[in-house]
C-alpha cells in the first residue's frame, strides 16, 4: 500500500511539474509576438542598382538619418522604426512584386516609393486596395497622388509634374528669353504626364511649342528627333527623362554641334549624369527641391552633420548627391512618424487620417503648415523649387560658385 501511495505521489508530482513547464513554455511563446512587433516596419521600393542606383541610395540615406533620429528619441508609440529595402531595378513589374512582398508578407506600416513614375503608378493601385499608406519621396508624375481613389492612401513629399512644368516655362522665359521651345520627352507615363503639364502651362501663357518629340528609355541616338526640333526653329529645349536617356539627348546635341539652352525636369540628378553625358552635362539647368549648399537653417545643419558622421564618403555638402533624394525622404519620414503618432496606431486607415491631422512641422525643405488635406496629398508646392546645374560633378544652385 505504501508503495502504491508513493508511486501515486511521484506521478502527481511529475504531472504538476509537467504542467508548470507547459505553462512556462506557453508564456514564453505568448510573449514572442509582442517582441516581434517591437518595431514599426517602413518599406522602400526603389532602384538600388543600374543607372539610377544613386537616387535609390539617396532616398535610403535620407530615410535612415530620419529613422536614426526618431529611434534615438524613443521612436513612436513606444516602438522603434525598421527600414526594409527592395530593388525594383527601375522596372514596374519588379516594383509590384517587391511592393506585394513588403505589404502582405512583411506587413510594413508605410511603403516608400522611388525615382520612377512608371513604377510608382504600377504600385499605387495595390496600396489603395490594401489600405496601406504609400509615400512618394521622388517620382513626380501628377497622377501618382491624383489617382482617383477614394479613400486615397497615396501621399508625396516631392515635385509634382504639373507644377514643375509651369516652373520650367517660367525659368526658360526669364533666363533664356525662350519664345519657341521644343519638347523632348521620354516615351513613358512620366513623359506623358509632363507633356500634358507643359502643354497646359504654355497654353496659359500663349506660347506655341516648336514641336514635341519622344525618345525611348534605351535610345542611344536622339539626333533625328532633335534635328526636327532645330528645323522647326526651337530656341530652347524642355527635357524630361531620367539619367540614361537624358545623357543621350546631351550627347546627341554635341554630335549635331547644336548649342541650345536645355531646361530639364530633375531626371539628370538621379545618377551618373556627368559621367554619361560628358562635358556638356554642365549646360543643363534642372529643377530640385533642396540644396545643402549655401546658408542652412538648423535642421539642414543637423542633417548634414548626421550624414557626414554616418557615411564616410560624405565630407561636405557637395558629396550629398542627389540632395533631393535625401531631403525629400528625410522630411517625408518625419511626416510619416507624425501621422502614426496622430493615429495612435499602425492601422493603415488610421495612419491615413493621421496625415490630415499634422498641423505643422519644421522640416529640412521648409516649415510645413498642414501639409496634407483630404483634397491635397502633395506637401510641396510651386514655391519649393530651386534651379541647379552640375559643376565638377556636384549639383549646385545656378549662380552659386564652389
Amino acid at each position: 500500500m505504501a508503495r502504491v501511495l508513493l508511486s501515486f505521489g511521484y506521478a502527481f508530482w511529475e504531472i504538476f511539474m509537467f504542467k508548470k513547464i507547459i505553462f512556462l513554455i506557453v508564456g514564453i511563446f505568448a510573449a514572442l509576438p509582442v517582441f516581434a512587433q517591437e518595431t514599426i516596419k517602413i518599406g522602400l521600393v526603389t532602384a538600388l542598382s543600374g543607372q539610377s542606383a544613386r537616387a535609390g541610395e539617396a532616398i535610403t540615406r535620407g530615410l535612415q538619418i530620419a529613422i536614426d533620429e526618431l529611434n534615438a528619441s524613443g521612436g513612436v508609440l513606444g516602438k522603434k522604426f525598421e527600414l526594409l529595402r527592395r530593388d525594383d531595378e527601375a522596372t514596374p513589374a519588379k516594383g509590384v512584386i517587391a511592393a506585394r512582398e513588403l505589404v502582405f508578407k512583411e506587413k510594413v506600416t508605410v511603403l516608400f516609393g522611388g525615382l520612377d513614375t512608371p513604377v510608382s503608378m504600377a504600385i499605387v493601385p495595390i496600396m489603395n486596395e490594401a489600405k496601406v499608406p504609400y509615400m512618394g519621396p521622388w517620382a513626380a508624375g501628377t497622377a501618382i497622388t491624383k489617382n482617383g481613389a477614394n479613400p486615397n492612401y497615396v501621399f508625396r513629399v516631392s515635385a509634382v509634374d504639373e507644377i514643375v512644368d509651369k516652373a520650367i516655362l517660367q525659368y526658360a522665359q526669364k533666363t533664356f528669353n525662350a519664345k519657341k521651345p521644343g519638347l523632348i520627352l521620354v516615351n513613358n507615363p512620366w513623359g506623358e504626364s509632363n507633356e500634358a503639364g507643359l502643354k497646359a502651362a504654355m497654353a496659359a501663357k500663349g506660347v506655341t511649342p516648336a514641336g514635341i518629340e519622344k525618345f525611348e528609355g534605351n535610345d542611344i541616338d536622339v539626333v533625328p528627333q532633335l534635328t526636327r526640333l532645330k528645323a522647326a526653329g526651337a530656341d530652347s529645349l524642355f527635357l524630361v527623362g531620367n539619367v540614361g536617356p537624358s545623357s543621350q539627348v546631351v550627347k546627341s546635341l554635341d554630335r549635331m554641334g547644336w548649342k541650345v539652352p536645355v531646361v530639364s525636369h530633375w531626371g539628370p540628378a538621379g545618377g551618373r549624369f556627368t559621367e554619361l553625358a560628358g562635358p556638356s552635362a554642365k549646360d543643363v539647368h534642372f529643377v530640385q527641391t533642396y540644396s545643402f549648399f549655401g546658408n542652412q537653417r538648423p535642421v539642414g545643419q543637423k542633417v548634414l552633420k548626421a550624414l557626414m558622421a554616418k557615411y564616410p564618403d560624405i565630407k561636405s555638402a557637395g558629396d550629398v548627391t542627389p540632395a533631393v533624394g535625401v531631403a525629400n525622404s528625410y522630411d517625408a519620414m518625419m511626416l510619416v512618424a507624425l501621422a502614426i503618432k496622430n493615429a495612435g496606431s499602425t492601422d493603415g486607415d488610421k495612419v491615413r487620417e493621421g496625415f490630415y491631422k499634422i498641423a505643422s512641422y519644421d522640416g529640412l525643405i521648409k516649415s510645413y503648415k498642414q501639409p496634407f488635406s483630404a483634397t491635397n496629398h502633395d506637401a510641396l508646392g510651386e514655391n519649393d523649387y530651386v534651379w541647379t546645374q552640375f559643376i565638377d560633378n556636384e549639383i549646385l544652385p545656378v549662380g552659386i560658385k564652389k
